[in-house]
């Protein structure tokens, strides 16, 4: 197939490219380059694609194109919350409106990147699946189920939208992000010899590799109509419903001498959810998350060593607020993050 990627210059995006190709397809990227140059080691081989940016999407560019894997967003909570209005812009209207010009154009298949976010303060013991209710507590949760819905009522006999709402992120991407939970703490241990939890490291977070999120990915586009037309698919596993703390203590056992610390000082976070993942091992045959939170560690300390994480890199071009704030300052982004 023909697949237009979203994002291909992301994080998940540097990992999706090559599983998606390998598997034997022809991956068309769309990028507006925002962290392009946020490189950790050897410089990805990217795709053939577009520096469009996702709001400017005309019709042409999905002409020939037989599946969509959208991935390209304002992501994460922080980040949204910055600017709600444009994490709506963008996240919202402009996915939607991509959606749309897919159908028009006779694209079949849709699977966007949702996220566990949308049961944000689901709390208690039970595991949420898909039919839970839907708790988002962010603009970017908030963002993701509005999309869910409103491409929900684009499906029709043609056209099969997919909502993969991945657990939390973590593994080394060659386009890193260090703002997410597992590579932040591991990042943080390398450099400083501590593992600091500023929450009381109560919370529970659902976690899933980048690889397995794009394996994930591949066989919802490969996978027969019936089995996932407008569904949505919780995408991790359950031995990693961890809390914060228990993240903390794999990355001490992967960074010997690394001390400890939970300082508590932002208190409880009302982020904390543990998740069903049956349904996607139902609908995906053969499926199944690989990677621990352990192995996960593992494979972080062992590239940030090999290729050289220095404190600036960690805290400013790897973190998505502080690296738009340096290309703002730098006057190679506008306000509304435009070139």
């Amino acid at each position: 197939m023909r697949i237009l990627l979203t994002g291909h210059q992301g994080y998940l995006g540097g990992v999706m490219a090559p599983v998606l190709s390998g598997a034997g397809h022809e991956v068309v990227g769309l990028d507006s380059g925002l962290f392009a140059d946020c490189v950790l080691g050897p410089v990805p081989a990217d795709p053939a694609g577009h520096a469009v940016d996702l709001r400017d999407v005309t019709p042409d560019l999905l002409t020939g194109i037989d599946a969509v894997a959208h991935l390209a967003a304002l992501s994460n909570d922080p980040l949204g919350s910055l600017s709600p209005r444009l994490t709506y812009e963008i996240n919202h209207h402009a996915s939607v409106r991509l959606a749309r010009l897919a159908r028009e154009a006779g694209v079949r298949r849709f699977v966007y990147a949702s996220t566990c976010s949308v049961y944000g303060a689901s709390g208690g013991d039970d595991l949420v699946n898909e039919d839970a209710p839907l708790r988002p507590v962010t603009p970017y949760a908030e963002s993701k189920v509005r999309v869910e819905d409103d491409l929900a009522e684009l499906a029709d006999g043609d056209f099969t939208p997919v909502f993969m709402r991945n657990a939390t992120a973590f593994g080394f991407s060659p386009r890193l992000r260090a703002d997410i939970v597992l590579n932040n703490l591991v990042g943080h241990a390398v450099l400083t010899g501590e593992v600091r939890v500023l929450s009381d490291g109560t919370p529970w977070r659902p976690l899933v590799h980048a690889e397995d999120i794009a394996v994930a990915f591949l066989r919802a586009i490969e996978a027969p109509r019936e089995a996932v037309h407008a569904r949505a698919f919780n995408v991790g596993t359950e031995r990693n419903n961890v809390t914060v703390a228990e993240i903390a203590k794999e990355v001490v056992a992967a960074v010997p001498g690394a001390e400890l610390l939970i300082t508590g000082e932002t208190g409880s976070d009302p982020r904390s959810y543990r998740v069903d993942f049956a349904r996607v091992r139902a609908a995906l045959p053969g499926y199944e998350a690989a990677w621990t939170v352990r192995a996960g560690a593992d494979e972080l300390v062992a590239a940030y060593r090999t290729y050289g994480l220095t404190r600036a890199g960690f805290e400013r071009r790897y973190t998505r607020l502080t690296r738009l704030a340096d290309r703002q300052a730098a006057r190679t982004i506008d306000a509304e993050l435009r070139p």
